[in-house]
Parts: C-alpha cells; sequence; structure tokens
C-alpha cells in the first residue's frame, strides 16, 4: 500500500477525503490521510480549518513534506478567496483550467518541494455538488433542485461556477437551503452522487484524482 496525504483546508474536505476518497483509493491500494489546515495556534488550543496567510499553508505543507519524504502529498485548497500573496494568483486566462494550472505550478515551483502536487478545488469544495443537482433531493424540495438544476445549466461545468462573494457555489447553496450545513450536508450529497459522478462532471478534479491513481 501507498500512503497520500491530503493537506485540506477544513473538516468539510475531511469529511470529504474520509467518506469518499479513503475507500476508492484503498481499493486501488493506496491510503489518502486528510491533514487539516491549522488556523491558529495558542499554548492552550489549536484550531483547524481556514487560510489566513500563504505564509502559513507554506510553513505547514513544508514540515509535512520532509517528515515524509518518500511519499505523495497533494492538497485540497479553494481556488476562491486564496490569500493574496498567493505565487501568481492574479494570474488572468479566459480558460479557468489554464489559470488554475499556472496558480497550482507557481506555488509547486516557489515552494520547490519534490514531493508535493499542489491542488485547487474549483472554485470551492461546495462547486463539486452540482454535479448531480438529483441528488440535493435528499435535504430538499423539487423545487429547489429546479434551481440548482438551473444554475448547475448556466455553466460548461460545475467547475465554472464562479467565485465572487454573492455567486460562489457554497454562498449560493446557503441562499436556497436554509440551514444548508456545509460538512453534514457537503458529505451526504457527495456521496450519493459518488466519485465516478463527480469525475465526470468535472475535469479539474478527475485529472487530480488520477494523479494519485497513477501512482
Amino acid at each position: 500500500m501507498k500512503n497520500v496525504y491530503i493537506y485540506c483546508e477544513g473538516p468539510t474536505e475531511e469529511s470529504f477525503v474520509n467518506e469518499l476518497l479513503y475507500p476508492y483509493f484503498f481499493n486501488l491500494g493506496i491510503y489518502v490521510f486528510p491533514i487539516v489546515c491549522t488556523s491558529k495556534r495558542t499554548s492552550e488550543i489549536k484550531l483547524r480549518g481556514g487560510v489566513s496567510t500563504f505564509g502559513k499553508i507554506r510553513k505547514e505543507l513544508t514540515m509535512l513534506c520532509k517528515s515524509h519524504p518518500h511519499e505523495y502529498v497533494t492538497t485540497m485548497f479553494d481556488y476562491y478567496a486564496m490569500p493574496a500573496e498567493t505565487p501568481e494568483i492574479r494570474f488572468q486566462d479566459a480558460d479557468i483550467f489554464n489559470r488554475t494550472d499556472h496558480v497550482e505550478e507557481a506555488i509547486e515551483k516557489e515552494l520547490a518541494l519534490p514531493n508535493l502536487k499542489f491542488h485547487f478545488m474549483l472554485h470551492e469544495f461546495e462547486g463539486i455538488l452540482f454535479s448531480r443537482p438529483e441528488s440535493f433531493l435528499m435535504i430538499a424540495d423539487e423545487r429547489t433542485v429546479d434551481a440548482i438544476r438551473k444554475i448547475r445549466d448556466a455553466f460548461p461545468t460545475p467547475e465554472h461556477i464562479n467565485n465572487s462573494y454573492e455567486t460562489a457555489p457554497s454562498r449560493r447553496l446557503s441562499q436556497i437551503i436554509p440551514g444548508y450545513a456545509k460538512i453534514r450536508h457537503g458529505t451526504i450529497l457527495s456521496k450519493d452522487m459518488g466519485i465516478d459522478v463527480i469525475m465526470e462532471q468535472c475535469p479539474h478534479f478527475r485529472k487530480w484524482i488520477r494523479e494519485i491513481a497513477a501512482l
């Protein structure tokens, strides 16, 4: 068995790794372990989740990669709202996949960690939940599902659903579904649709999964 460490943004991604990615990769002879980014450290407590500075990401990724020099380290960070000092984060390209690839490669170049593959979720984790609107029948009524389907149909892929404060995928869901709970509902929905549907609908995510599977 091979080990892969997935440094991720918070408990939502951690749950996704444990509930979907772990069984998928286990069948391929790969163990995946989520490592949640720490948002704050004090002498008494360590809080998990959230990205305040790229410097924190650099420090924790460097520690993780150097602690496991012969194992693969990758990430699950939302492209939306990354810190302003992230390498090349202002790079512009009409093609969102070209733009994301460019920033990921710039980060890898700056960190210079040979066992690191930096990966973004586009534009944030909740984007992949638009891969199968029908799954929302588990937590919402048909009218709500129709609204979610209308959003999905307005974009080439779920990963194109845009990234402003008002139109980010998580914001859209919280406006449509009162009481939407990121961790609990995100896990329920993604498990219902399954990783194969998500991969079919989300090219950047699919490429990442295939890169890990090919180890």
